[in-house]
């Protein structure tokens, strides 16, 4: 029970990849606040954690926005010692050739790629900072290796792993890490329905993306920071 006493912040953590990570953490003992825009979405999320759900709680805010990610950080520090921020906030649009993408996508991946986490930081380095602890960003390996047809992004996910860089050596030596991980496709039902003729031998299972993340929270990780891990093993049947 490595995070018993202890409070996480996972933002998103009722989609594919947020529920593997909430799950994870609730079977370490944590007490785990969800930031999202729907409350009701929790509940699916709530009924599979069984008698862990009673550490599981709820705070309504789009953290997108620099008023909902200190509102979410805030709500999490309520419940005790906030020791970790996962931000599994993201989505992607794309498929077009740059030049004849619409102008629009990228501020949508900025928006749902960059924004998040970025704002989420802000809001909780001076509380991490009090009593120590560790965010984690996921990325994507998209940030280091684009494919045709995903610029925007691409683009926005490698501005977000920047932006994971440069606060970790803001804060390098003062108790704090700051880490991403790097996921290859993920073995998700939007995936499946969106791809459904792809070959899913080497997708990535959300759990094995948990799994990281959870490291690098952990004591076991007290010397990472300023990681980019890629997660491409522990693919789905």
């Amino acid at each position: 029970m490595r995070f018993d006493g202890r409070t996480v912040l996972v933002a998103g953590g009722t989609g594919a990849l947020g529920r593997s990570v909430v799950h994870a953490f609730l079977a370490e003992g944590a007490v785990v606040v969800v930031a999202g825009r729907r409350e009701a979405e929790l509940g699916p999320v709530a009924a599979a954690a069984g008698p862990a759900a009673a550490r599981l709680h709820f705070v309504q805010a789009d953290v997108s926005e620099p008023a909902g990610a200190e509102s979410a950080v805030a709500a999490a520090a309520v419940k005790g010692p906030l020791r970790a921020v996962v931000n599994a906030v993201g989505g992607w649009a794309g498929g077009a050739p740059v030049q004849a993408e619409g102008p629009e996508v990228l501020g949508r991946m900025l928006s749902l790629n960059l924004a998040p986490g970025y704002h989420l930081l802000r809001a909780a380095l001076p509380v991490l900072l009090e009593g120590g602890g560790a965010f984690v960003e996921v990325v994507s390996l998209a940030a280091l290796g684009p494919q045709p047809g995903q610029a925007a992004y691409a683009a926005s996910k490698a501005a977000a792993l920047a932006v994971v860089l440069a606060a970790a050596e803001e804060v390098r030596g003062r108790g704090v890490r700051v880490n991403a991980v790097l996921p290859g496709t993920m073995d998700t039902e939007a995936n499946r329905r969106a791809m459904p003729a792809a070959d899913r031998a080497g997708w990535v299972s959300t759990r094995a993306v948990a799994s990281a993340i959870l490291y690098l929270c952990s004591d076991e990780a007290a010397g990472v920071t300023g990681a980019a891990v890629p997660v491409t093993a522990g693919a789905s049947a």
